[in-house]
């Protein structure tokens, strides 16, 4: 067995183990308690955070706070609301969708305490606002070591799962839907990165306040679409869900079945990997936006868990209940295109290849953000432009190459940046609780 092949067994293992049960734990624990610290604020106040995103705030910072929604979203809403709600589906069976869920609905306490913490920490910079995990586990914390940890592993994520990873599941798509070579799609994806970054987060902003809304439109409405043809099993689609989450899901045509635990295990750790709740990477972007106080923008963060689980995740995975092709034993990677051409044909296939390298690319670009703050925090600002050029270079390598190892790396650097991000929030949890009630006290 040659170096590289027992190195990428190496890193499959311990990819298992950092995101083996301890950490799970660790997340969902940190979910409950913070949803119980702040009395369920997530429920009560989400008419609030929505009408908080589309309310000029002419507090100081960068980009409106509707624009950090959509910067976040653009680098949370991505493959994991496809292929990922796939996999759970198919690992774990129908059950793991309500698991799914109720990590979002609990995550969305997290997200909350994210843009919270924030904007609080966050500081003037030469070139605007920055701020998020680092900031406020070194200030607020008082643990600068474990922030410049949560720092590095940003960076090293962004170039994987926020790059190469998206890079490459673009390539492949349009390879195996209209033919084209990897190499010019690596060559566009890199010209167009490299057109967006360039401007910073004003420019980041500005492009995914348009193209944000536009993908979530047309996906969502394929699937709206898709469901209105096939309303009537929509029912028999809640009700697997359901009735497996707490029974487990008998094997059936190519589906080999699946346990409770299954059902528990999958639908956690994909939920947590389509909607980033605990990560901590979007407090990255709620730094910079335009508000006044800390609360108004961690309701606006908060949201993008509900958009991306809440919403897309759920319409993906009805889409593939309500028909049987998911008993047929085929790949999470095409489960979701099968599913949707059973109704609208080919051109269902088309749009959800279109659609998902939509998601690709906003990711791409969201990440391009996460990557940057995290080198600034701790390098300073003049490596910046240096990273920007590497980063749209790993756009085309990213494309054009083979990236098994890479995925089980960007998870270990994910959990990586989890572990500090997590005991950040939980040692600030006093901060969260007293500034929220200071300004619902106000309200």
């Amino acid at each position: 067995m040659h170096f590289l092949e027992k190195f990428e067994i190496f890193i499959g293992v311990l990819s298992g183990w950092v995101w083996g049960a301890p950490m799970l734990i660790l997340l969902v624990g940190t979910h409950i308690y913070l949803t119980f610290l702040l009395k369920g604020l997530q429920f009560r106040s989400l008419p609030l955070a929505f009408k908080i995103i589309f309310t000029k705030d002419k507090g100081k910072g960068d980009i409106s706070q509707f624009s950090t929604l959509m910067t976040a979203l653009a680098a949370t809403v991505g493959i994991g609301n496809i292929v990922g709600v796939a996999t759970a589906i198919t690992l774990g069976g129908p059950g793991a969708i309500f698991w799914m869920w109720l990590t979002g609905l609990l995550g969305m306490a997290t997200k909350y305490s994210e843009g919270l913490l924030a904007v609080k920490y966050r500081e003037k910079g030469p070139n605007g606002m920055r701020g998020g995990a680092m900031y406020y586990i070194s200030k607020g914390a008082n643990m600068p070591l474990l922030g410049a940890f949560f720092a590095f592993f940003t960076v090293v994520s962004a170039f994987g799962v926020g790059n190469m990873v998206q890079a490459n599941s673009s390539a492949h798509i349009f390879e195996s839907a209209f033919n084209i070579s990897s190499h010019w799609t690596g060559i566009f994806l890199a010209i167009l990165t490299g057109l967006v970054i360039i401007g910073g987060i004003k420019s980041i902003g500005r492009f995914v306040s348009v193209l944000v809304p536009f993908m979530i439109i047309l996906y969502i409405g394929t699937m709206l679409v898709t469901l209105s043809v096939r309303f009537d099993q929509i029912p028999h689609a809640f009700s697997l869900i359901f009735n497996s989450a707490f029974n487990g899901a008998s094997a059936t045509g190519g589906f080999v079945g699946a346990t409770i635990a299954a059902a528990i295990r999958f639908g956690v750790a994909r939920g947590l990997f389509s909607n980033e709740a605990g990560l901590g990477s979007a407090s990255i972007v709620a730094a910079s936006a335009k508000t006044k106080d800390p609360v108004s923008q961690a309701l606006v963060t908060m949201t993008g868990t509900f958009i991306d689980t809440i919403v897309v995740c759920t319409l993906t995975a009805l889409v593939i209940l309500t028909t049987d092709v998911w008993t047929l034993g085929v790949s999470a990677g095409e489960l979701t295109s099968k599913s949707v051409e059973v109704t609208l044909g080919y051109g269902g296939v088309i749009i959800i290849a279109f659609s998902t390298v939509l998601f690709a690319f906003s990711t791409l670009i969201g990440w391009s953000y996460y990557g940057e703050k995290g080198l600034e925090f701790l390098m300073g600002t003049n490596i910046i432009k240096y990273y920007r050029v590497a980063y749209v270079f790993a756009v085309f390598i990213g494309a054009t190459m083979s990236l098994g190892l890479i995925w089980n790396l960007s998870d270990i650097t994910n959990g990586m940046m989890a572990i500090p991000n997590l005991i950040g929030l939980l040692l600030l949890s006093k901060i969260i609780k007293s500034e929220t009630n200071k300004y619902f006290s106000k309200k």
